[in-house]
Parts: structure tokens; sequence; C-alpha cells
């Protein structure tokens, strides 16, 4: 049964090999949506287009390397002449630098980490959002995390920033272009059970992931914003794991990990 509101909208969705963004993905297909999966690993689209269609939905995969704003541009030209205007974009997409500590951090890796979680946003933005002003409609959401409100050394200091920024950047969209038909959301989790988890500096165990936020809990908040009226728009949603965790132990690893010597 389609959702008569996102039946037949075409729906880019970054970071679309698993967790967060396949369990979107295949909501939004679920849904009657002409879903775009975006990631760097083929084989893991493959999969979730593999997923889609066996559920009767529709699918399309484009594995790019999202840190290379050339790839999203023709990437969304692409999409364009096949399928046509974007009507809704998840920017989901997400890398946290192995070092935390931003003494020890590698230049590359505060460079690799801003580039995925904001400016590749910024660059699908740019693609999608003429169309969605000439329609007089649209709809954006960026999965930005709670980081962005309690920064601290689980995700490192350039993951933190860029998840405050694409906050900060979905405000101005919405300051800007809300009375022409737009409209743009954060979402900002708490920790998920997807595998970003696997580059803290201790991965979680098996309990505490078990206690943590699944991904189609978060999938179906992005959901409710798609399929809302043209007149209603979520601006902002905080989502977490009812458990509160002690991460104190993760803190004192990540603030030795990569320390000279």
């Amino acid at each position: 049964m389609t959702d008569s509101a996102l039946d037949g909208k075409v729906a880019v969705i970054t970071g679309a090999g698993g967790g967060l963004g396949r369990a979107t993905a295949q909501l939004l297909a679920a849904s009657g949506s002409q879903t775009v999966l975006i990631g760097r690993r083929p084989g893991a689209l493959d999969e979730t287009a593999a997923l889609i269609r066996g559920t009767g939905g529709a699918s399309l995969a484009f594995p790019l390397d999202l840190a290379d704003p050339a790839a999203i541009r023709t990437a969304f030209s692409e999409i364009r002449a096949r399928l046509g205007p974007v009507d809704i974009l998840i920017n989901n997409a997400g890398s946290a630098p192995p070092i935390k500590n931003m003494q020890w951090m590698p230049d590359e890796q505060w460079d690799t980490t801003i580039e995925v979680n904001l400016t590749a946003v910024y660059v699908a933005v740019k693609c999608a959002l003429p169309d969605m002003l000439a329609r007089g409609a649209g709809t954006i959401v960026t999965v930005s995390s709670l980081a962005a409100l309690r920064p601290n050394l689980l995700g490192g200091a350039p993951y933190g920033a860029a998840k405050a920024a694409v906050q900060n950047f979905m405000g101005y969209l919405r300051a800007t272009y809300r009375n022409e038909g737009l409209r743009a959301t954060t979402i900002l989790p708490g920790e998920i059970n997807t595998p970003i988890m696997d580059s803290r500096a201790r991965p979680p165990s098996p309990t505490e992931r078990a206690r943590m936020l699944d991904p189609e809990d978060v999938a179906r908040m992005i959901h409710l914003v798609c399929s809302l009226p043209p007149r209603a728009m979520v601006e902002d949603i905080a989502i977490a794991p009812t458990f509160q965790r002690d991460q104190s132990g993760d803190i004192a690893i990540s603030r030795e990990l990569g320390r000279p010597g």
C-alpha cells in the first residue's frame, strides 16, 4: 500500500548502503517513492536496491564518493535526465574521524569529515534546489546528530562542528525559501546502532548496541517529515535512546587515542 503523499516522488538518499540510509530508502520506497541510492560502496547499494525491488519498489543506485563535488553534480544531472526533478533529498551520509582528540588528529581527517558531513550536503542541496523552487515544492531532510548540541570526544571535533553547521544550514534554507514551498528539516539523533559505531575508539558492545536507537526508529521520523501535507513542516527534531549509557570509558579512551609516542 502506498502513501499518496509520496507516491511517485523522486527521493534521493545519501549513505543508502546500510544503516539509517537503507532503512529510510526502504520506508520511502514502500510508500511509492522512486528511490535513488547514493553511497560509496557499490555492493552495499546493490543490496539495498535488491531489498527494495524485492518488495515491489523502484530504486536506482549511484555509487560515488561524497567528498567529490563533481561526482555529486554529475549524479544529480543524470537523475534529473532519467527520473525528472528531485522531490525529496535526504542528506544522511556521515563520516567520523578515527582519531577523536584534535591534538593528535591528522589534518586530512578534519578535511574529510567536513567534506562528507557538510560540504557534500551543500553541493547536493544546490543541485536539487532550483527545481524545487521552480515548482514551489520540495523537502530536504538532513541527518545531523546530538553531537551538534553536546559536542565531545565521542564523535570528534570536526564531526560535531559539521553536524552543528548543517543544522544552521537547514535553518538558513527555511529562513530564505520556506515561502517558496521549500521544507527543510534537521534530524538530530543520539546513538544509532549503525556501522559508524565501528569507528569509535572503543566500539560499543552488543549489549550496549541493543539499547541504542534502531535505524528504523529514525527512519520512521524521516518518513513522517516527508509525508506530512505541504502546509506542515518539522523544523528540527531530536530523538535519543531511552537508556542513557555511561560513556565516560569511551571518552577516556578517545582522549588518548593517537597520542604520539
